[in-house]
């Protein structure tokens, strides 16, 4: 079994409407050479802190049609996938990248193994609006593990955007930070013929968009929300095709509809 989330943000007001995390970097998390890990994060690093924790064991309220699946990133190091598969994980989401300078470097056993058992899987890049540009990101996004091909089990990939390590919405107003989310998804369309799948959750996009911005014709939501239902949505997305709804004792997942449905997400 993948060990616990190794790391925790020190934060004196939590539900601040104006938020400066302090990430503490744990032994384990590990980076390329030459990188540092300081700017590695999970996904979902900051919900907790805003959000909340549901309970440990939390199950959705409804998953009579769901796919169960989990997302992993360096923090998990060498994943026993075949633990996961047996435990009735159906897909995956693997961490690539963050920024222009940050890549996973268990990424090759992660991606690959979750394939290699079964799992339709796919990879997420942690949006960093406060280093660089939407398009250069999503360009070191698909140049380091997040492209995509029809082969039937690689998912689009995923832009996880949250609140930053250092100021919550980045520095951006809210019509610059929708500009910088829209060249990330144009580029990324650009260079692999899919939209990304967008993960947030309605709390951020409220208060870094304004709740505009909308993407909802075009990209896939992934809401995280750990509680027993996924709640409001975003601005103008009217279903979520993921939700993250627990952080413990791994991130925990759930497709909206059934095996077939994602196997044709899958193959776009």
């Amino acid at each position: 079994m993948t060990a616990p989330r190794r790391w925790r943000r020190l934060l004196g007001a939590a539900v601040a409407v104006s938020t400066s995390l302090l990430v503490v970097t744990a032994p384990g998390a590990s980076a390329a050479p030459g990188q540092d890990v300081s700017d590695n994060h999970e996904m979902g690093a900051s919900i907790r802190a805003h959000d909340g924790v549901a309970p440990a064991g939390l199950a959705p309220a409804s998953v009579d049609a769901s796919v169960p699946g989990i997302d992993v990133s360096s923090y998990q190091g060498n994943v026993n996938w075949a633990s996961y598969w047996s435990a009735g994980k159906k897909f995956a989401y693997v961490k690539a990248t963050e920024g222009t300078g940050y890549q996973n470097a268990y990424f090759s056993q992660q991606y690959t193994g979750s394939y290699n058992v079964g799992m339709i899987r796919g990879a997420y890049h942690y949006g960093r609006p406060d280093t660089s540009g939407g398009a250069a990101q999503a360009d070191y996004f698909v140049a380091h593990g997040g492209g995509w091909s029809k082969d039937g089990k690689t998912l689009p990939g995923t832009l996880d955007i949250e609140w930053g390590p250092n100021n919550a919405c980045y520095g951006k107003t809210p019509s610059q930070m929708v500009a910088w989310i829209k060249a990330f998804s144009d580029e990324y369309h650009a260079k692999t013929t899919r939209w990304p799948v967008i993960y947030t959750a309605t709390s951020w996009w409220s208060q870094c968009t304004g709740n505009t911005g909308d993407f909802s014709s075009t990209n896939p939501l992934w809401v995280a929300r750990y509680a027993s239902s996924a709640g409001t949505l975003p601005y103008n997305w009217g279903f979520y095709t993921f939700w993250q709804y627990s952080s413990s004792p791994i991130d925990q997942d759930q497709f909206s509809a059934d095996i077939s449905r994602l196997k044709v997400l899958a193959t776009g």
